[in-house]
C-alpha cells in the first residue's frame, strides 16, 4: 500500500484542477475550499450504517477528503439492514446512476464498495477521485497514513475502544459513532486518551438542535418545579436478542473477510453470520443492545441539561427465556450471559448535587414503557411507541425519544404556559460543524467524549446489571468496583482479550 503524503495529495489537487476545464464553483466562488484547507480522513467501519452517513452523506462536504477506507470485509452480498433495497436506492440518487449494484443480489458493503462510491461521487464533483487507499486493518492504516487529520470510526460496538484510543495516541481526531467503547473499563480507558491527545474527539450522537435548548430553559426556569425523574423508552430492538448461547460451530467464513481481525480484543470463537453486521448488537461480546444503540442520542439531553454525573447505583430489570430441554421439560426464568434480553427496564441513581437533589434515569425497550401519565389519559392519549417524559415536582414535560417536540402535559397547561419561558443565546451549530471546527481549530468539541463520559459509564454500568439482574448494585466510581457484588464487579473488564490486543486499551 503506497503512503500518500498530504503534500502529494494537495500538489496532485493542485495539478488536476489546472489540466481540467471545470465549473467556477470549483476553482473559486462560493462554497470553494481551498486544497490546503480541506482536512483529510480515512473512514473506519465501511458497512451499511457507514453508507448513509459517510459515504453519501459526510463525503458530500467540501471542506473533508477522504483519503482511506478500512474495513476487514473486501465486498460482499449478506449484509443485514433495516430494508433490503433501501441503501442501493440512496446510492442511486446520491450519484445519479439508476444502473448502480443492478448485479446485487443482496445487500452489499464492505471496504471496496465505500471507496468506489466516494471516488464515483468525486470525479463527478471534479475533485479528486483516484487512490482512496483501502485497507484491511485499521492499525496498518494509522501507519501508513501519517498525514490524515482524523478517522470517522462506524464499526461494531467491541471494536470501538481500541480504534477510538489508537486514532488519538497517534494525535488524529477520533469521531465515532456511539458508543464510546463497549466496556466500562474501555470506556475509561478512552476518554483518558482523549484528554491527553492533541487531536479533538466528538461523539457523532451529539446533538444541538434548537428543541434541546428549549427543553433547557423550561427546565431551568422551572416549568414543572425540580426535576426527579427522567424516563426514556424505545421500541427497538430492530435485531434478534436472547440468545442463551453462543455457536459451537458455523458456516465456512466467506471470502474477502478477515473474521479474526473482526472479531479484535475478544477471543476467537467459530465464525457466525449471525455476530456480525447489523446484528451484532444483540451479543454482550460484540454490541451494547438498546441502549448502546439509541441511548446516546436521547439520554445525553438529559446528562447535559440536568448534570446528571455517574450514577451511584443501578439496577436492571431484564425479560426472562425460557426453553424445552433434552427430557421435554420445559423451563423458565433463564437470564442469559451472552445475549441481552429481548426486553428490560434499568434504572439509575444520580446523587444529589449543590445545586439539585438526586434524580433518578429510567430506560425501557423492547416495548416496555412507563405507566402513563393521568394528565395524558385527561386529552384521552397515550403514550407513544418511543418518547421521553420528564417528571417534576409541580409537573410533567413530554416529549419525542431524543427530547424534542417537549410540551406540557396535559394540554391545557401546554397551552397556559406557552410563550413563558423562552431560549435566549441559542448557540446554531449544527453537529458536524461542531467537530470539524474543533479539527481546525485545535479546540474541543462540545460533543467530546470527555463530555459524554458520565453517560457512558452509565450505560456500561447498564450492561453489566443485565446480567447480574434484579438487585441494585452500587457503584464506587474512585475504586472502579460495585461495593456489593463481586460477580458484577468483574464485569467492568473484558473477560479476557485476544493477545496483542490488551496492550492496545492500556
Amino acid at each position: 500500500m503506497t503512503t500518500v503524503s498530504r503534500r502529494t495529495f494537495l500538489e496532485g489537487l493542485g495539478a488536476a484542477s489546472a489540466l481540467t476545464i471545470v465549473p467556477r464553483r470549483v476553482l473559486g466562488g462560493p462554497g470553494f475550499v481551498a486544497p490546503s484547507d480541506m482536512i483529510l480522513l480515512a473512514q473506519v467501519g465501511c458497512g451499511t450504517q457507514a453508507q448513509r452517513q459517510v459515504n453519501t452523506g459526510l463525503v458530500e462536504r467540501p471542506d473533508l477528503q477522504f483519503v482511506a477506507v478500512v474495513d476487514p470485509n473486501r465486498d460482499s452480498q449478506n449484509y443485514v439492514d433495516w430494508e433490503r433495497w433501501g441503501n442501493r436506492e440512496t446510492i442511486r440518487r446520491f450519484l445519479g446512476d439508476a444502473t448502480w449494484g443492478a448485479a446485487d443480489a443482496g445487500i452489499r458493503a464492505g471496504r471496496e464498495v465505500a471507496r468506489q462510491i466516494m471516488e464515483t461521487y468525486y470525479r463527478k464533483q471534479n475533485r479528486p477521485a483516484a487512490g482512496i487507499r483501502s485497507y484491511e486493518d485499521y492499525r496498518e492504516m494509522l501507519e501508513k497514513e501519517p498525514d490524515i487529520q482524523g478517522i470517522v470510526n462506524i464499526t461494531p460496538d467491541h471494536q470501538h475502544g481500541s480504534i477510538n484510543i489508537s486514532a488519538l495516541r497517534k494525535g488524529k481526531a477520533a469521531i465515532s459513532h456511539k458508543p464510546v467503547a463497549s466496556v466500562l473499563y474501555e470506556v475509561r480507558r478512552t476518554v483518558q486518551a482523549a484528554r491527553d491527545s492533541v487531536a479533538p474527539s466528538h461523539l457523532l450522537a451529539y446533538s444541538n438542535r434548537p428543541d434541546r435548548h428549549t427543553l433547557a430553559a423550561w427546565l431551568k426556569g422551572g416549568a414543572i418545579g425540580t426535576v426527579r425523574e427522567v424516563h426514556n423508552w424505545s421500541s427497538r430492538p430492530f435485531w434478534p436478542q436472547g440468545m442463551q448461547a453462543y455457536h459451537a460451530s458455523g458456516p465456512p467464513v466467506p471470502d474477502g473477510f478477515n473474521w479474526q481481525l473482526w472479531q479484535g480484543p475478544e477471543p476467537d470463537r467459530p465464525y457466525h453470520p449471525s455476530y456480525t453486521f447489523a446484528v451484532y448488537r444483540g451479543w454482550y461480546a460484540y454490541g451494547t443492545g438498546c441502549l448502546g444503540d439509541m441511548g446516546f442520542y436521547s439520554l445525553w439531553q438529559p446528562y447535559r441539561i440536568l448534570d446528571l454525573g455517574v450514577p451511584e447505583f443501578v439496577e436492571a430489570r431484564p425479560s426472562t427465556e425460557a426453553s424445552v430441554d433434552a427430557n421435554n421439560v420445559s423451563e423458565g426464568g433463564h437470564v442469559s450471559r451472552v445475549g441481552l434480553p429481548r426486553a428490560a427496564t434499568i434504572r439509575w441513581r444520580h446523587p444529589a448535587t449543590t445545586s439539585r437533589p438526586a434524580v433518578d434515569t429510567f430506560w425501557y425497550d423492547g416495548g416496555m414503557k412507563p405507566a402513563t401519565p393521568d394528565e395524558l389519559y385527561d386529552d384521552n392519549e397515550d403514550l407513544d411507541e418511543e418518547g421521553m417524559l420528564f417528571v417534576g415536582d409541580t409537573g410533567k414535560i413530554l416529549c419525542d425519544f431524543r427530547g424534542n417536540k417537549p410540551r406540557l402535559v396535559p394540554r391545557r397547561r401546554g397551552t397556559a404556559f406557552e410563550g413563558s419561558i423562552v431560549a435566549s443565546d441559542v448557540d446554531t451549530t449544527a453537529p458536524d460543524d461542531e467537530w470539524i471546527n474543533a479539527i481546525r481549530s485545535g479546540t474541543k468539541s462540545r460533543g467530546s467524549f470527555e463530555q459524554v463520559a458520565p453517560l457512558a459509564e452509565a450505560v456500561t454500568l447498564a450492561i453489566v446489571a443485565l446480567r447480574v439482574p434484579d438487585k441494585r448494585l452500587h457503584w464506587d466510581a474512585e475504586a472502579m468496583a460495585f461495593t456489593n457484588s463481586p460477580e458484577a464487579t468483574a464485569l467492568v473488564r473484558r473477560e479476557a482479550y485476544r493477545p496483542g490486543w490488551e496492550a492496545i486499551i492500556g
